[in-house]
């Protein structure tokens, strides 16, 4: 197992030597930059890129007012409240992907790393993760605690569309 560092972001990865063996990419945890050659995985992988979403929003404690306050007055928010570290949120990280991919513009999927973003955290009252809510014209309309798996977390999102 090797510990490469983010060419883009500076986020240090492990990674096991035998994945590239098998043809797959390493990417990293953070940003989804890839860890051979400094290039994006997918694209612009982290970021909204297009107006149906598709990729889930990185948010900060500097952009959180405008990643999900303000973008929830046009559709709601699906807010991931998760940390690198934890088993659980690395286990819903796929289902939150294929959710964004599946968006087509009723909602936006968002991740705020609460190790990174203290401020936010603090004030979002997180004591577990993964926390995630639903955010609806600027207000948190619901909380959901723990890992949930991809049928329920679609289903809490879509009674809130």
């Amino acid at each position: 197992m090797a510990i490469v560092a983010c060419a883009k972001c500076g986020a240090k990865n492990r990674v096991d030597e035998r994945v590239t063996v098998v043809g797959k990419q390493p990417v990293c945890g953070r940003c989804g930059a890839s860890l051979q050659g400094g290039g994006e995985a997918g694209g612009d992988a982290g970021r909204d890129t297009t107006e149906g979403g598709g990729k889930t929003v990185t948010v900060t404690d500097a952009t959180f007012a405008r990643e999900v306050l303000e973008a929830s007055a046009a559709r709601p928010v699906l807010l991931d409240c998760w940390a690198a570290w934890c088993g659980p949120c690395r286990m819903i990280a796929p289902a939150l992907e294929e959710l964004a991919a599946e968006s087509a513009g009723r909602y936006r999927v968002a991740k705020l790393n609460v190790d990174e973003n203290p401020r936010t955290a603090g004030a979002l009252r997180i004591q577990s993760i993964p926390t995630l809510f639903v955010y609806k014209g600027g207000q948190p309309v619901e909380r959901i605690v723990g890992a949930q798996p991809k049928h329920v977390l679609a289903a809490r999102l879509a009674a809130h569309l």
